[in-house]
């Protein structure tokens, strides 16, 4: 699989979505040497935390991307409003078509099918809309997902799942929410790993994979 990818563009609701979905498999094609691009779409600013500045998350975001070593270059920012994307439907749509212009990716990963956050759910249907002649893999965030197909397996090392975590810490802002602890990161990787008898491991829903 990796292989065929070169070019990767990640579809994140918020800031670190990209690290929770797929933190660990970023670094692994860091270390590839695969181009990696990162678009955010809300600054969340309207969700910062009682005792933190406005602005925190949206720069803990290029904290935390500059932890994996992705170029400030490759962060596209977008700042609509967390929580109501349904409302921009069709704007997301037409900035998904100007990146896929501007970035030209072979592989998207973005929120899976079965995501219900309703930001997450937006991203999902018009990003396969916008993409729907690239590879198209859906990342997993079990709090947000009542069923996920784990249809799809990147193998990890610990170095991969270090990365993923410190990543996450970076967010300073988001530490009280359960899923931002590092033992259930860990344990997440260690339950797919499991189920392909490795050590540590992401799992994704395949939902176009073209071989050319």
């Amino acid at each position: 699989m990796f292989q065929s990818i070169q070019r990767v563009l990640i579809l994140a609701p918020h800031p670190d979505d990209a690290e929770f979905g797929l933190g660990g498999t970023i670094s692994r094609l860091m270390e590839l040497g695969k181009e990696i691009h990162v678009a955010v779409f809300s600054d969340c600013e309207k969700s910062t935390p009682a005792g933190f500045e406005a602005g925190v998350i949206e720069q803990e975001l290029y904290e935390s991307m500059a932890f994996l070593k992705i170029p400030t270059d490759r962060i596209h920012m977008h700042r609509f409003e967390v929580r109501v994307f349904p409302e921009f439907r069709q704007a997301i749509l037409e900035r998904m078509v100007e990146l896929k212009k501007i970035i030209q990716p072979d592989t998207v990963f973005l929120p899976s099918s079965s995501d219900m956050h309703q930001d997450h759910n937006t991203i999902h249907l018009e990003g396969i809309r916008a993409f729907k002649h690239q590879n198209i893999l859906g990342y997993e965030m079990p709090w947000n997902n009542f069923q996920f197909k784990s249809y799809l397996y990147v193998n990890l090392e610990e170095r991969h799942i270090e990365q993923k975590i410190g990543a996450i810490e970076i967010y300073k802002s988001q530490a009280h929410r359960p899923y931002s602890a590092s033992d259930f990161v860990r344990s997440l990787a260690k339950i797919r790993a499991i189920q392909i008898n490795t050590q540590f491991a992401e799992s994704f829903e395949v939902i176009r994979f073209i071989q050319h």
